[in-house]
């Protein structure tokens, strides 16, 4: 619970600076991030459980992926007004989330992760994905992550 507080305290802190520096867009962006970790909080309350850095991190994650995918939208659409909050938004998110991990990087985790599950199939595949999710939270894109394990799985 610790880590959970540490996060909070830390986009609280930096909500109160955006506050006093009059950075509207950023205070907005950090109320965003606030709100939605103190509902993962309830949601996980409610369950009985303790929200986790790796959740934190994934619904960080989550996050910047969805407005990534607005982004895209707004540009084709030729709303740059809206293009450049969304943009603003994805910068202040991805200040909490770690380095993303180049192909590289993944190719080699996922082989790692293959070896230390034993996977000898595709339907081991579930298996090293959710090891890859507990040991490299908010790392990488899972999606691609999960193309780079079917492939090798596959060969």
């Amino acid at each position: 619970m610790a880590e959970a507080v540490s996060l909070r305290d830390s986009v609280s802190a930096q909500m109160k600076e955006a506050m006093k520096a009059g950075d509207k867009i950023r205070v907005g962006a950090l109320r965003l991030i606030m709100s939605a970790l103190k509902d993962r909080e309830i949601e996980a309350r409610g369950a009985g459980k303790i929200v986790s850095r790796a959740d934190e991190l994934a619904l960080l994650t989550k996050m910047a992926k969805t407005r990534q995918e607005s982004l895209t939208i707004y540009k084709d659409n030729g709303r740059e007004d809206l293009a450049a909050q969304e943009s603003a938004e994805i910068a202040v998110i991805n200040e909490f989330l770690p380095a993303q991990m180049d192909e590289a990087a993944v190719t080699e985790a996922a082989r790692a992760a293959i070896a230390e599950t034993g996977a000898a199939g595709m339907r081991d595949m579930g298996k090293v994905v959710a090891l890859l999710k507990e040991k490299y939270p908010g790392q990488m894109d899972f999606a691609r992550a999960s193309g780079i394990v079917k492939g090798l799985l596959a060969s």
